[in-house]
């Protein structure tokens, strides 16, 4: 009896977390973390995107969606996000085959729409504001440049994630934590794209044809 009690206290003394098996791996703790950052992420876009809808409308006599919004640019913009989704869709294929050349290549491709997609961004809001529709014109432009300004945030921290994945594969090569940081980005870019997807054709289109 008093042999399996020591035996039951050194295994619980041995383990360290709950239960014998210790704690998770490093890996299974970042992946849940990623996913929980993903699902807040969420919804505070969820929350930004009732919040236009409320205020679409709240022009307070000023310039509406369809007075201001070029869909000329728009369209550039949507194609180089998606073209952008693309090439990074296609540097998943190269790390697949362990290509540092094509993992490089279809990184700086996509790093590079994705920047042309910001710097069309922040053209469309430099001539907004110098028309007189900056986002203090009214609720609706508020909600307008907070939406549209937060996505533009995140590829701007896409980006610079961008650059940071393509110097770890170019310094360390494929290795296993390296792939999984990439895991995580890939899934952090292809998110971006859906959000825009969703802006594209709840805030532009609408807007246009109402």
């Amino acid at each position: 009896m008093n042999a399996a009690v020591l035996s039951a206290e050194t295994e619980a003394m041995s383990a360290t977390g709950r239960g014998s098996g210790g704690p998770a791996p490093k890996r299974i703790v970042v992946a849940y973390g990623f996913w929980i950052f993903l699902i807040s992420d969420v919804i505070i876009f969820a929350s930004l995107f009732a919040t236009y809808a409320v205020l679409a409308a709240a022009t307070a006599d000023g310039p509406s969606a369809k007075q201001i919004f070029d869909p000329d640019n728009v369209a550039i913009e949507t194609a180089c996000l998606l073209a952008s989704s693309f090439a990074c869709g296609m540097a998943s294929i190269a790390v697949g085959q362990r290509s540092q050349k094509w993992t490089q290549i279809a990184l700086l491709l996509s790093g590079l729409l994705g920047f042309v997609f910001l710097l069309l961004e922040l053209r469309e809001f430099h001539g907004l504001v110098a028309q007189g529709a900056g986002p203090t014109r009214s609720a609706f432009l508020s909600a307008f440049f907070t939406l549209v300004g937060c996505h533009g945030l995140h590829v701007t921290a896409g980006l610079l994630w961008l650059g940071t994945m393509m110097a770890q594969f170019y310094a360390k090569g494929f290795r296993r934590d390296i792939l999984h940081r990439y895991l995580c980005f890939s899934l952090f870019w292809h998110f971006l794209d859906i959000i825009w997807v969703a802006i594209f054709s709840l805030v532009y289109l609408v807007g246009i044809n109402l």
